[in-house]
């Protein structure tokens, strides 16, 4: 935590997709949050829409920790699926290859955008034994069957299925895709464990060798690391249905206490379509970070609401990039104010306010606007000391959000660094005229004159 002194509040309030509302968040153990937030299927880079629902959730567990919480942070690695195999057959490869590299190129893209590593990362593989039991309690409880072709869960065992969809079990069906599954009792009944074909990747289980559907896996993981009753699960809003309801359907069904709030950031768009592999109109993170500061696309996704859609092009990532600079300079202009100060109380209680209000981060950024114009102001009149507080509250709205500035400042030029000196020495026998001249000759060299607590600096603009 850097600056924050405040005490702990339990003052949020997020949108709940099984509510559909904004509603209070309350932690099952106070002080202490548990969230899981579905990761990635490792069969390929990852592409915008993964970074966005990455750095979402990222922003949400750094602020959950700058507000005093200590949380545990749970995202799965999807390394045994369709998709993978798929791939692993076309190019001739062992599927482990493929997972294996895809992973590495997954948290090396993470790194990148600066998300923090999970608490826990457990892998499909791993709990394969612990997702037969799960789909063997399912079936002796009559919420599951065994066909030719694998196990399938019974949706109609559950109340209230479509809960997290805001529809009913008869609209769902009427919308389910048809499948060439002869033996499904209905439609929208979906696979547990699917029976190995040739060549296949399998498992041992009583329904013979197989592997386990996706929806499975994050029901045993979840209460695993996190137990019943856990926080908060999330995920991107194309994982709400049928992915999350599904999910929470076996846990009802197995009599456990699942999530108790659920909460799905919007799309990444493009022309007004989502973006997406299948879709294949996905842009690759790794490319979008190799030419543009990794930090922007955080600030792209800051600026807006969390649940609303983004559209990211050449345009608002240059913007974006730009705007990263105005918190550097002032970084540069304040490297040795706000140390050990705390951060003043009305700005951090108005960063807060926002931050509070589901996550308003577009609000928050707006704070954190006015607070550099505040601080810039004052340097500009030497009030060191009134800049001090304005300077450390700057510095914890950034570490709530995950947002880091280069404060480093480059060597110039000897002939520079000897008008700088000549600066310093006008501006403290005030004579400003000459301080004003030198900063001329320094702007005519190419450099961007900044005054900072320490003196005169620059940079090439």
């Amino acid at each position: 935590m850097v600056g924050n002194t405040t005490t702990v509040r339990a003052m949020l309030r997020l949108f709940d997709t099984a509510a559909g509302a904004v509603r209070p968040f309350e932690p099952r153990v106070p002080g202490q949050v548990s969230m899981y937030v579905c990761g990635p299927t490792v069969y390929g880079p990852p592409h915008l829409g993964h970074g966005r629902f990455s750095l979402v959730f990222d922003v949400l567990r750094r602020y959950f920790e700058w507000s005093g919480l200590e949380v545990t942070y749970v995202s799965n690695i999807t390394d045994i699926d369709d998709k993978i195999i798929e791939r692993a057959n076309s190019e001739g490869r062992p599927w482990q290859e493929i997972t294996e590299k895809c992973e590495a190129v997954w948290y090396r893209a993470m790194d990148a955008i600066g998300v923090k590593r999970p608490t826990h990362d457990p892998h499909a593989t791993a709990y394969v034994t612990q997702m037969v039991d799960l789909i063997s309690r399912l079936i002796e409880k009559g919420a599951a069957y065994e066909t030719s072709d694998g196990v399938y869960f019974r949706p109609r065992q559950v109340a209230d299925y479509g809960l997290l969809a805001r529809q009913d079990i008869d609209s769902l069906q009427v919308g389910a895709r048809v499948d060439v599954v002869d033996e499904k009792e209905t439609p929208i009944d979906f696979a547990l464990w699917k029976k190995a074909k040739p060549g296949e990747p399998s498992w041992p289980s009583p329904w013979g060798d197989g592997r386990p559907g996706w929806h499975t896996e994050c029901v045993v993981m979840s209460l695993d690391l996190l137990g019943e009753g856990f926080d908060l699960h999330g995920g991107g809003q194309d994982l709400c249905f049928p992915h999350h309801e599904n999910e929470r359907a076996q846990a009802v069904a197995d009599g456990k206490d699942f999530a108790h709030h659920w909460v799905h950031n919007g799309f990444v768009e493009v022309g007004g379509e989502k973006m997406s592999k299948s879709l294949g109109n996905f842009t690759n993170l790794l490319d979008l970070i190799d030419r543009y500061d990794p930090r922007a696309y955080r600030l792209l996704c800051l600026q807006a609401h969390y649940r609303s859609p983004i559209d990211v092009n050449e345009k608002n990532s240059a913007q974006a990039s730009a705007a990263l600079e105005r918190y550097d300079a002032l970084a540069r202009r304040v490297t040795d104010l706000g140390h050990g100060v705390a951060p003043d109380p009305v700005i951090i209680g108005r960063f807060r306010d926002r931050m509070d209000d589901d996550l308003n981060t577009g609000g928050a950024l707006a704070i954190v606007a006015e607070t550099v114009t505040q601080i810039n102001r004052s340097l500009d009149i030497d009030d060191f000391a009134g800049a001090e507080p304005l300077v450390a509250a700057f510095r914890s709205m950034l570490s709530a959000v995950g947002l880091t500035v280069n404060d480093e400042v480059a060597a110039v030029a000897d002939e520079a660094a000897d008008l700088c000196r000549q600066r310093d020495d006008a501006r403290a026998a005030k004579e400003w005229g000459r301080a004003d001249a030198l900063r001329g000759e320094l702007e005519a060299m190419g450099y961007v004159v900044e005054d900072t607590a320490t003196g005169t600096q620059v940079r090439r603009a």
